[in-house]
């Protein structure tokens, strides 16, 4: 982030802008919007600014400018289109520690003047730190398409009973729940639809019930998907934004957790081999008392929570301290690869390679039966065990196998070969984050060359 986004309060205060064409108008446009006191300065205006110099609607200095000009402003905006202009105006705010903003040039800005959504007092700042403007405009038109035109009167609405609220509901997070329910129940309804006057009645019933939002008693289970935070279901954002604490584990990543709601607490829970912050029966313990403590509690897992994920455990641990339970569905981390195909495998197996001991006690012999995928999970560790199993099991030892770390993450790392040498692919390939181990003849069908390691090596010399 180069710019640190911020609303500045411009009413009644002086903003300087040097040039008098279209870009110098614009600005005008949105600074007078703000409420600012504008003077322009610059040899030649054009018939919009000329106008409102003539109504009196801002001060204007016929001439180029000098250094004197920017005495007393707030802001200064640079847009004449000459480089020589606008830099020694860029200079000259530096030097007298004014905010600049020079049309067109990032370079020579201490701030950029974002895409705006207009739902006054509702408004939306798009910013791309000055490098696509025309991306911004694309976004803030997307959101324009959204958004009810009267969003600013509810605003307004809910504002004028913000005292109301606070004198019913002593807490801050029984007023929080009830304006949640507020605009999402049917007397914000009432408001965009335009009937303020039934929906200030039924706001005042609302009121009056003081309703105190007591705890929901249930808690959310949420698969987080495989590391794409645009992978999140729906449902999962909604209740990461709405959650007062989110209990996540490692391989939850920053972008997801980007989602959660600014003001709730963020508990790291993490398990790797060997190594663990919390044991399961602790965990537990922690879900419970938070939900007991009348919070909203989203247990974040990565990936879907019933594949390997302990959610059915945890689910049934808190329905037996009376605590409701409910599983919001994740994309699994077995993605990237197509798991069956007509030609290849007719069905999946998705197991684990941790058991409580080192690797699981499984059926070696069915998971090494042919036209099917077999998905490993968390087996980075037990590689080398599991393909000797499935091996001497009856599994050719030159069956394709992928090795898919951070799945569709920026920093996913694909490495690929046979079921032979799988181990070794992890050592050389330097996997040791989460990973899914893909055996079957998909990989290749995915389009990935597989060639033996040994083969690889032979033809490099």
């Amino acid at each position: 982030m180069q710019y640190f986004p911020l609303f500045l309060s411009l009413k009644d205060r002086p903003v300087l802008v040097v040039g008098g064409g279209e870009a110098a108008a614009r600005k005008v446009r949105l600074l007078r919007q703000a409420g600012a006191r504008v003077t322009v300065v610059a040899p030649r205006v054009n018939a919009e600014i000329a106008t409102l110099a003539t109504d009196g609607k801002l001060d204007r200095v016929p001439r180029g400018v000098v250094a004197g000009d920017l005495g007393g402003k707030v802001l200064a905006i640079a847009a004449t289109g000459l480089a020589a202009v606008d830099a020694r105006v860029a200079e000259a705010a530096g030097a007298a520690n004014i905010p600049v903003n020079v049309v067109d040039c990032a370079a020579l800005s201490t701030f950029v003047t974002p895409a705006i959504v207009d739902r006054d007092p509702v408004t939306i700042a798009i910013g791309s730190d000055g490098t696509a403007p025309v991306l911004t405009r694309r976004i803030r038109a997307r959101i324009e398409r959204t958004l009810p035109h009267r969003l600013g009167a509810l605003a307004r609405f809910a504002g004028s009973f913000r005292a109301a609220v606070q004198a019913n509901f002593s807490g801050e997070r029984d007023r929080r729940r009830f304006w949640e329910r507020f605009f999402d129940g049917p007397v914000a309804a009432r408001i965009l639809g335009g009937d303020e006057r039934d929906a200030r009645k039924h706001m005042l019933s609302l009121i009056n019930r003081r309703h105190r939002g007591a705890a929901d008693n249930l808690v959310h289970i949420v698969g987080a998907g495989p590391g794409d935070p645009e992978l999140l279901t729906v449902k999962a954002l909604r209740l990461l934004e709405d959650a007062d604490v989110v209990i996540h584990d490692r391989l939850v990543g920053p972008a997801i957790l980007d989602r959660v709601r600014r003001d709730a607490r963020r508990i790291f829970v993490g398990k790797a081999a060997g190594h663990h912050i919390k044991t399961q029966a602790e965990i537990n313990d922690l879900i419970v008392a938070e939900a007991r403590a009348g919070n909203r509690v989203v247990r974040l897992k990565g990936g879907d929570p019933f594949i390997f994920g302990r959610g059915g455990e945890e689910a049934d641990h808190l329905r037996r301290h009376g605590i409701d339970a409910e599983i919001v569905p994740g994309i699994t981390a077995a993605s990237g690869i197509p798991l069956t195909h007509r030609d290849h495998a007719q069905a999946v197996t998705l197991v684990t390679g941790h058991g409580e001991d080192g690797v699981p006690d499984l059926d070696w012999a069915a998971l090494a039966g042919g036209r099917q995928t077999l998905v490993i999970y968390m087996g980075v560790s037990t590689a080398g065990v599991i393909a000797r199993r499935l091996i001497d099991n009856g599994l050719d030892p030159a069956t394709p196998v992928a090795v898919i770390e951070n799945g569709t993450r920026p920093d996913q790392k694909v490495v690929v070969g046979t079921l032979a040498e799988v181990k070794r692919l992890i050592a050389d390939g330097g996997i040791g984050g989460p990973a899914v181990i893909v055996v079957g003849d998909v990989v290749r069908a995915a389009g990935i060359d597989v060639v033996p390691a040994f083969d690889r090596a032979v033809g490099a010399n």
